[in-house]
């Protein structure tokens, strides 16, 4: 039944943890959302369009503004050519791919994904009756094996999802890796669904590089993305999906019987945003990557193996050194420990074995809440041997 399909996913893993961390006053490093308001003009131009009236239904698709401006980032960044009437603006990422799976998946039908992964895949995929068919990603580089990869397509394979830079192992996928997911794909005819909301966040140089952008990918391509993270409003859910106007419109058909709009006084300031200077967006790349920094060397210091994380929010470390070989027993335990919050990975896996020791750290804090929970990290090994 998909009751029983759906049953580990009825209390998301963010919730739990943060509820504990509440519960024992303890630092939440477990769920990705800043701690910081965005950008002033933002902000003020949100609360000048409520106080101006913007407040009632917006368009269905979303409001022109804001299609053209998703439109005009995509070509100041990648150099892609969008038609403003082929962005349907959504309830965040999270019901973009929820849309695109139940408008292109059914029973019998299969979605090739890597695992670890956002945990709203799974849960999606199952309200849609499609398999799963999970591609490891291993440390310490999280990437993944081409065999393992062309072993996962099928007959069957109607949709694969994308999610780069990805959540939660912090691995920014290559033009190569890209490049052979997308001949996969085509060579099954399956739709490409793409998650970027951490676009704008990649460190030591890395490039984000869309799939659209690849030769002979645009026209099979979903690009999803959202304002959340990048101008951390993750609190207003505001995200947009672009492609092929068939694709887009059968996205739309579904879209529009979950939430049908949403963010009337958001979506004009927020077309605003987009057009911020070179400079935001560098910015905050270069403050995160400090972040980053201060947080895995905490850890390291504090016994953990931490590996590379070349974007999103977060760190993920081994907690093996440390005597533990259950990740989710020991984030149940940190809090009363030495009152710090994390999630294990084993959450985000088909197979919980594949990340069964592995622990994630968000580092999208204000520096010193990051500074306490160093402090507290260091700590741990007398902690752990009481």
């Amino acid at each position: 039944m998909l009751v029983d399909r759906m049953r580990p996913h009825t209390s998301t893993i963010f919730a739990e943890m943060s509820a504990l961390a509440l519960r024992t006053g303890a630092i939440n490093l477990g769920q990705g959302f800043p701690d910081t308001d965005g950008p002033p003009s933002l902000l003020s131009d949100a609360a000048a369009n409520i106080q101006g009236g913007i407040n009632q239904y917006p368009p269905g698709i979303g409001i022109p503004e804001l299609r053209s401006a998703v439109a005009e980032h995509q070509r100041r960044f990648y150099g892609l050519e969008v038609d403003p009437d082929a962005v349907l603006v959504t309830t965040g990422a999270t019901e973009a791919i929820a849309s695109a799976v139940l408008a292109f998946c059914e029973p019998g039908d299969e979605v090739v994904t890597f695992q670890p992964y956002y945990d709203s895949y799974a849960a999606t995929i199952a309200l849609a009756g499609a398999e799963l068919r999970a591609v490891p990603l291993r440390p310490p580089s999280f990437g993944f094996d081409p065999d393992e990869l062309r072993a996962a397509f099928s007959a069957r394979t109607r949709l694969v999802l994308v999610n780069t830079p990805h959540n939660p192992t912090g691995a920014v996928f290559d033009r190569e890796q890209l490049t052979l997911i997308g001949e996969l794909a085509a060579e099954h005819d399956a739709v490409i669904v793409t998650d970027e909301v951490y676009e704008h966040m990649t460190y030591d140089g890395r490039p984000h590089v869309p799939m659209a952008t690849l030769p002979g990918l645009a026209e099979r391509t979903l690009t999803i993305s959202s304002v959340g993270k990048t101008f951390s409003v993750t609190g207003w859910k505001v995200g947009w999906v672009h492609g092929p106007g068939e694709l887009v419109s059968a996205v739309r058909a579904v879209k529009q019987f979950l939430t049908y709009v949403s963010g009337a006084p958001f979506q004009p300031a927020i077309a605003a945003a987009l057009g911020l200077p070179d400079s935001f967006y560098t910015g905050l790349a270069a403050d995160l990557q400090r972040k980053r920094d201060l947080l895995s060397n905490g850890l390291r210091e504090a016994g953990f193996t931490v590996f590379d994380t070349g974007g999103t929010y977060f760190v993920v470390t081994d907690v093996t050194a440390l005597g533990f070989s259950d990740g989710a027993e020991f984030c149940w335990s940190l809090p009363e420990r030495i009152g710090v919050a994390a999630v294990p990975v084993s959450v985000f896996c088909a197979d919980p074995d594949l990340g069964r020791s592995l622990v994630r750290f968000a580092f999208c804090k204000r520096d010193e809440v990051l500074t306490e929970a160093v402090s507290r990290l260091a700590a741990l090994r007398s902690a752990v041997q009481a």
